[in-house]
């Protein structure tokens, strides 16, 4: 074998899915098409969830220094409150994709991932022992990597999920937008959200200094899928959506999207999976794309490096779907209606205001921030504690070197077996999986949990957190959980105990 693993795209989510195999111990080999990163800004930001999953892993503050925190999000352009209460990292964080792909770049050269540039995907043979991957490399001809599995994180239009024969069911597009990083010198204000106009709607967001990615969104309009895109394009498009230019000159990059909404029937083919935008494509409204697929490779990442190290069975990797499945379907039915309300008419207008109206109630606010920030997302879990199946809070713990967040146990990718109240069963269950779950026990600072969705809930006696930060087994203060039960979460999630 070449490598345990080979990646298809060194994006967002191509990268994170390469640090988390890699914290786990897995030879990674990462295959992307393009000489040199693009540069080009792209998505525009990170939510809570994805900044805990940063935090969970010990190199959020690389992120947050080089973004910029935004009090306020929206829905469809309808402005959005965030609670403090629900999160250390409640707000959005402003970052260019360029800047998060350089980033996660650096960490995983740290860790010793291997990315191989100019090598795009063009055949995949798979058997009962692996995986052959096809490159085409242009500068040294045809080449071969043989290995364990293949997971295609290469865009919407996924080379990889085309040659695996996964089918990508969904709805076409409606609408054409245009976005281009761009000089807007006549523009005098540095953020322009969603502004509606009677013909379609348009953005600017400064990213730096005298520079704005410019987003025009045409309703009356639709666009070939293999169209030239072009900077008078642009310049034309936000002429007739905004009535003028701002002296619009200096296109770095110019693209186009749509609304076109598709799902991968299924995440995984033997050993070819799917993450990111190759397993999802959607109306990017709320900036939920990105996020999705950092936490696609969070949720795949463990699960792969078990299978691979021989921990866990095969089985374990259908989970994958079971869990993400949902969360993006969920996704493209909110951006649908994004993509509705941001209509021009005066049947949206009408609308809108009623929409409008109803954000004011907190329940619907809350409502709509989750589902933009994935702070309420729940696998299923065999039991009803509001805690399983949900991403663990980052409570205060006093520990013997002091006091840390939970989200700190989870730095190295292990799962942890976090112990509240110093009972020894826990513990002694936990033994039989040594190897793989870090046993740790301190008192919690508080009393109640926030849990969102939910509220405020006891603290537990213990609980089993996955690498990903969501819980697999709980006990209260009454006992509730127990030890058989505990037994049954470690062998799900990590496979059979050792034996003794």
């Amino acid at each position: 074998m070449d490598a345990d693993v080979v990646i298809a795209g060194a994006g967002p989510t191509g990268l994170m899915l390469a640090c988390e195999l890699r914290l786990a111990g897995v030879d990674v080999v990462v295959a992307e098409r393009l000489a040199e990163p693009t540069g080009e800004s792209r998505a525009g930001g990170i939510h809570s969830r994805t900044l805990e999953v940063l935090d969970q892993r010990g190199i959020l503050d690389r992120f947050l220094a080089e973004g910029e925190l935004q009090p306020v999000g929206h829905f469809a352009g309808l402005y959005l409150e965030f609670d403090e209460s629900e999160s250390r990292h409640p707000y959005p964080l402003m970052i260019l994709q360029s800047t998060i792909e350089r980033l996660l770049e650096e960490w995983a050269a740290e860790l010793g991932v291997r990315v191989r540039r100019s090598s795009e995907i063009s055949g995949v043979r798979q058997d009962e022992d692996g995986v052959t991957v096809e490159l085409a490399t242009p500068d040294a001809g045809p080449a071969t990597l043989r290995a364990r599995y293949l997971v295609g994180c290469d865009g919407g239009r996924s080379t990889v999920r085309k040659l695996a024969g996964i089918d990508f069911p969904g709805t076409g597009a409606t609408m054409t937008a245009l976005i281009g990083d761009v000089e807007l010198p006549e523009l005098t204000e540095d953020y322009v959200w969603v502004r509606r106009t009677p013909v379609g709607d348009y953005s600017a967001i400064a990213f730096e200094p005298g520079w704005f990615r410019v987003i025009t969104s045409e309703f009356d309009r639709v666009a070939g899928r293999d169209d030239a895109v072009t900077f008078e394009q642009l310049r034309e498009s936000l002429v007739r959506v905004a009535g003028t230019d701002f002296g619009m000159r200096n296109p770095r990059w110019v693209s186009r999207f749509s609304d076109a909404a598709r799902q991968a029937a299924e995440y995984r083919k033997g050993r070819v999976l799917l993450a990111g935008d190759a397993a999802h494509i959607h109306f990017p409204a709320g900036g939920q794309g990105l996020n999705m697929g950092v936490q696609d490779a969070v949720n795949l990442g463990w699960k792969l490096a078990s299978v691979v190290r021989g921990r866990a069975p095969e089985s374990l990797l259908d989970t994958y779907h079971a869990e993400r499945h949902p969360v993006a379907a969920r996704v493209l039915h909110n951006t649908r209606a994004q993509s509705a309300l941001v209509r021009p008419g005066p049947q949206t207008d009408a609308l809108r205001e009623v929409f409008g109206s109803l954000m004011v109630f907190d329940d619907v606010n809350r409502y709509l921030r989750h589902l933009l920030n994935a702070l309420d997302i729940r696998y299923p879990a065999p039991g009803d504690h509001p805690l399983e199946g949900r991403r663990v809070p980052d409570a205060d713990l006093k520990t013997a070197d002091g006091i840390i967040g939970v989200h700190e146990l989870l730095h190295t990718g292990r799962p942890v077996l976090l112990d509240l109240h110093g009972s020894p069963e826990p513990a002694a269950v936990a033994g039989g999986w040594a190897d793989r779950v870090d046993v740790v026990e301190a008192r919690s600072e508080d009393d109640h949990w926030i849990v969102p969705a939910i509220g405020e809930v006891p603290a537990p006696a213990a609980l089993l957190i996955r690498p990903d930060g969501h819980v697999a087994w709980v006990a209260d203060e009454g006992g509730a959980g127990g030890t058989d039960a505990l037994r049954s979460a470690l062998t799900t999630w990590f496979g059979p105990a050792l034996r003794s």
